[in-house]
């Protein structure tokens, strides 16, 4: 991707593009996976904890990255979609691999609606697959051959 298309990306959710909200965009779309804030301390070495904090915080406030509860303890985001709003319709399923303890976004397969009583309002929904990725798979299918 060329820097033009992360600063359209930041622009169309009207984010200020800078340096490092550019940078910390990039780095999460070339992850190809949901991150943690360690992941993106550990991928940004030179980026200060508050900073990274400050950026995610913003840019979940724009609803250019979601939020991902994947049952670890420790929140992941990924960049959305240039059609999501993040409304109840945009939500997806998760798939977390219990062997390389990664999360991934899994679009084209929406979660389930469920029709709740009188009375409520859904604001959210979180649906995580668990098992082991095509990576973890593909290793275990290699030992168990060998």
């Amino acid at each position: 991707m060329e820097n033009n298309e992360y600063l359209n990306k930041l622009t169309q959710r009207n984010i200020k593009p800078t340096a490092i909200r550019i940078l910390i965009l990039r780095t999460m779309m070339q992850s190809e996976r949901a991150v943690s804030l360690l992941d993106l301390e550990n991928l940004l070495d030179t980026v200060g904890k508050p900073t990274i904090f400050r950026t995610i915080t913003h840019f979940l406030s724009h609803r250019l990255i979601h939020s991902i509860d994947d049952g670890t303890g420790s929140l992941k985001y990924a960049v959305c979609g240039n059609a999501c709003t993040c409304a109840v319709e945009d939500l997806h399923s998760h798939f977390y691999c219990e062997s390389c303890h990664k999360t991934f976004c899994l679009e084209n397969i929406h979660i389930p609606m469920v029709e709740l009583p009188k009375g409520f309002t859904l604001q959210s929904i979180n649906y995580v697959l668990k098992g082991l990725c095509v990576d973890c798979s593909a290793k275990l299918e290699h030992i168990t051959i060998t």
